[in-house]
């Protein structure tokens, strides 16, 4: 093999690793996605605000600090509290219009981790939130501002870069790797035992005896199932196989759409047998990063907010 081969197939190599690490997207794709995971936040803040701002029915015994709160020796001043849910809330707001990017993008992820955190460091740690702080990071941190905000009302590119696609391609792998995450500590936990379906089951019949004991919402349809065993070997199974296989959602088209179809009919299950709700992976916003997400708003949202106020949607001269 003569020395111009060899540079061809390290060129070909190279612009594979570029197309699959940094795509091209359009700037639209990533604001799209700073409306999705801002508007999330801002309506997920506002309904756990009572949750978020008081911990008078906890004793400081029960202040048990995570991550970054780790930097407390104890419980902060209600003042405080308030005044870093009032931060999180107002940044989210302007993260999500687009206004003053540059401060609220990354004003909006740390307070977010911060608030979230702090309420987690009181005991009952919530899982279902720690998805949208990682997407809601990595929005604030990129050029997400760059279309459809109050910074550039109109697209400041005519065509797709590598600038708007890299963090795309982060929100995806992200969501690709907590659940690649969540299948490897299965298996560390219970070898592959895991999938005989014995602890499933056991994990199912626990979480409704707790629930009935602490008067709590608990799932019937669950507690039912339990008395038949053949049940969970299946699903089981279904359960290794799509988390410990995400990294093929990466492969993009029909590869993308299965394994997301399959991730929210996963987390439908967990709702149907455990009356768990993760309310970001279930109303498909976990898995927008492998969509087109700007053709819904160019296609419904746009249209609908001009008939509503009878002027011009946001400029775009985008184009995938």
């Amino acid at each position: 093999m003569n020395a111009t081969s060899i540079d061809a197939q390290a060129g070909f190599g190279r612009r594979l690793l570029e197309r699959a690490l940094f795509p091209e997207a359009p700037a639209t794709r990533l604001a799209a996605m700073r409306i999705l995971i801002g508007t999330f936040a801002t309506v997920y803040l506002l309904a756990r605000a009572p949750h978020l701002t008081s911990f008078s029915q906890f004793t400081p015994a029960s202040f048990h600090p995570l991550g970054p709160v780790s930097v407390l020796d104890g419980p902060l001043p209600q003042f405080a509290v308030i005044g870093a849910f009032g931060v999180a809330l107002l940044s989210s707001i302007f993260a999500t219009a687009g206004y003053r990017y540059a401060v609220s993008g990354p004003l909006f992820g740390l307070s977010l981790l911060w608030v979230l955190t702090y309420r987690n460091s009181w005991g009952m740690i919530f899982h279902t939130e720690n998805l949208l702080v990682v997407h809601a990071l990595v929005v604030g941190a990129a050029p997400a501002a760059d279309a459809w905000s109050l910074d550039h009302r109109a697209v400041v590119t005519s065509s797709p870069s590598r600038r708007f696609g890299w963090p795309l391609r982060i929100l995806a792998w992200v969501v690709v790797l907590s659940y690649v995450v969540a299948g490897v500590a299965k298996l560390r936990a219970a070898g592959w035992e895991w999938s005989s379906g014995d602890e499933l089951r056991s994990h199912i019949a626990f979480d409704a005896v707790r629930k009935l004991e602490l008067g709590s919402i608990h799932s019937s349809v669950g507690a039912a199932l339990v008395s038949h065993a053949w049940v969970f070997p299946p699903l089981a199974w279904l359960t290794l196989a799509f988390e410990l296989g995400a990294p093929l959602a990466m492969l993009g088209g029909r590869w993308a759409t299965l394994w997301c179809l399959t991730a929210w009919g996963f987390h439908l299950g967990v709702l149907v047998l455990m009356a768990i709700f993760f309310p970001y992976p279930l109303l498909g916003l976990a898995y927008a990063p492998f969509f087109a997400v700007e053709r819904v708003f160019e296609r419904w949202v746009w249209p609908s907010v001009r008939r509503l106020t009878n002027s011009t949607p946001p400029a775009t001269t985008d184009r995938t």
